[in-house]
């Protein structure tokens, strides 16, 4: 065939092939043009799951009535004018393809009042490339764009769509990310004739905590910490669910850049590497997070849904991202509070004087490997506050009565060897001594491990490893990372790589799967956690090897020494295997077990 240029509607066809998957594509497109206006308030009407009608409702600017019918054609759009304009791009559409794509595939009408006009202009396509004259309508200020009977003309695409209820559930989710990326807009759904949900806008701190309780459940915004951080032009803030909150499926992961929803590997393995050490193995984060960085410094033009995105400097993002939530995993403790202004993590006064490192002076219990004080004057009132209370020692000094409660409270007993039994201010604590001793050891085995650095072995006979140039030119790039993770690499040619050390604790590993997989991260992500984590491995077997068994019984002052520690160390709510080192049973819920008041 000779080459020849396609018909305008073959065009927006198979652009909209690229656009509109389903309704919930379509819907995306819209609100994210009503939010490019200006609203403050949208309302999305379904039937059918969207394949019979889609209504998406603004109070934006409008369109003026002279570009209506310019809106309806390819490559026109009011956002962008220059190169440097779309360098810097800020709005969440700019192709001008959306509606053009929309219009080829379905039936569609705009009605539009633009901002200081007295009267309102509506045009339509019929899945033509023909567009009608604007002719009046009476509409109030802003947008009203119908979307009927969507791939009528396209029976192939049709016949991809699913069930009403499944294309429902695309709708409904596809909304609630835009209803989460902007919470100073109002949005509505009703699908049927039938209101699905109606969020007001939330402004403040409790508003937004309530619009994600409708929108994900009370149980996220309950176990949710807040976090805000800012460093060198970026800035994350938003919500990140206690790992005890874990999903066995990826399905409560929100995350937006400059407001924008995307899906995207570099920023999901810098999360998953944040949880690592404190998440159960098959389960999986929940979060809602904004990140906010100088637009020149991520490239929004990369996917013609505008899915994805790439950074300028992917390393550092993904830096950025992994310490910013590892920091907020280790911060969140027993009795750790968040400042709702900043979204600074705080400890109470109490646990302050609590985490101050303990005197060398009092005798120490050796065989357990804590640092509990075996007659520590501090906790003697904690024995008082038991039935029966221990004996004084002889001419031991009376003590004041401790009125400020710890957060993990006072052991009363050990039950079957496994669990301590605590009294806090909230009710009973039960604590899985081993799990919580297996968290204490291993975080003091990684700090060890930072203060001295990582140690490394030479190799007896150094292995030579053939890799691309590409790859012999990262290695020498990321000389410094190397050093820092205890591995010593030199280039001996253009494709040839020679590994001479490797970390002590790594020592048999075979260094060259280990070597490969280290620039196979870098070429990914910018930068490899991997020896660290293989590291972390071998700690955390010492540190379960290391650790009070079950079945060991323990004095109350071994377990109220227990109970300090885990105060005092990071992630503590967990052990090195994600599981919960604690559960509060407040006096409410005890309450209920035995009817207490009903």
């Amino acid at each position: 065939m000779r080459i020849q240029a396609l018909p305008p509607q073959l065009i927006n066809q198979i652009a909209a092939g690229e656009v509109v998957e389903r309704p919930a594509s379509v819907i995306k497109e819209l609100v994210e043009n009503s939010l490019d206006a200006g609203a403050d308030r949208i309302d999305v009407t379904i039937e059918q799951g969207g394949a019979r009608l889609i209504r998406v409702r603004d109070n934006g600017r409008g369109i003026h009535p002279e570009d209506l019918s310019l809106a309806l054609s390819r490559h026109a759009t009011s956002k962008i004018a220059s190169l440097e304009e779309l360098e810097r791009v800020s709005s969440m559409g700019f192709r001008g393809e959306a509606l053009p794509s929309i219009a080829s595939v379905s039936r569609l009408s705009i009605d539009s009042c633009a901002e200081g006009e007295s009267v309102g202009w509506s045009v339509s396509g019929d899945g033509t490339d023909r567009v009608g004259d604007a002719t009046p309508s009476a509409h109030p200020r802003g947008t009203t764009v119908e979307v009927r009977d969507l791939f009528y003309n396209t029976p192939a695409r049709r016949k991809f769509m699913r069930t009403e209820k499944t294309e429902f559930g695309h709708v409904e989710t596809q909304l609630k990310r835009l209803a989460l990326s902007r919470f100073d807009v109002a949005f509505s759904l009703i699908h049927n004739r039938r209101e699905v949900f109606t969020l007001p806008l939330a402004t403040q701190t409790l508003e937004q905590e309530r619009r994600l309780s409708s929108l994900l459940g009370d149980s996220f915004i309950e176990q949710a910490v807040y976090l805000q951080r800012e460093q060198a032009g970026l800035r994350l803030s938003g919500w990140v669910a206690r790992p005890v909150f874990s999903r066995s499926q990826a399905d409560m992961q929100y995350f937006y850049v400059n407001g924008r929803m995307i899906r995207d590997k570099l920023v999901t393995h810098a999360v998953r590497q944040a949880f690592q050490d404190v998440l159960f193995h098959g389960r999986h984060p929940a979060y809602v997070l904004y990140l906010e960085l100088d637009p020149l410094l991520v490239d929004v033009n990369v996917h013609p849904a505008k899915h994805e995105v790439r950074f300028r400097d992917s390393r550092m993002v993904h830096s950025y991202i992994y310490r910013s939530l590892h920091q907020l995993l280790a911060e969140t403790r027993p009795g750790s509070r968040v400042d709702t202004a900043t979204g600074e993590i705080l400890a109470s006064e109490a646990e302050q004087i609590r985490s101050q490192p303990a005197s060398a002076s009092p005798v120490f219990q050796r065989q357990l490997g804590l640092q509990a004080r075996e007659r520590p004057p501090a906790y003697d009132p904690a024995f008082e506050m038991q039935r029966p209370a221990p004996v004084p020692e002889a001419n031991a000094p009376d003590q004041e009565p401790d009125t400020d409660i710890p957060a993990l409270g006072y052991a009363l007993a050990q039950l079957k060897g496994i669990y301590i039994l605590a009294e806090n201010e909230a009710g009973l604590l039960l604590v899985d001594m081993h799990a919580a001793h297996e968290r204490i050891t291993y975080e003091r085995f990684k700090r060890a491990m930072m203060q001295g650095r990582i140690s490394r072995q030479p190799l007896l006979v150094p292995v030579s490893v053939a890799v691309s140039s590409r790859e012999a030119a990262l290695a020498e790039e990321h000389a410094d990372l190397f050093d820092e993770l205890g591995l010593e690499v030199d280039r001996l040619s253009e494709e040839t790589l020679v590994v001479r050390a490797i970390p002590v604790l790594l020592q048999g590993a075979d260094a060259e799967k280990l070597l490969r997989d280290i620039l196979s991260d870098i070429v990914v992500h910018g930068t490899s956690e991997r020896i660290r984590n293989e590291i972390n491995t071998v700690l955390a077997t010492m540190a379960c090897h290391g650790s009070v068994r079950a079945n060991r019984r323990l004095g109350i002052e071994e377990m109220n020494g227990l109970l300090r520690d885990m105060e005092r160390t990071e992630r503590s709510d967990q052990c090195n295997h994600g599981r919960p080192t604690w559960v509060q049973l407040d006096m409410g819920r005890l309450d209920k077990l035995f009817l207490r008041g009903q």
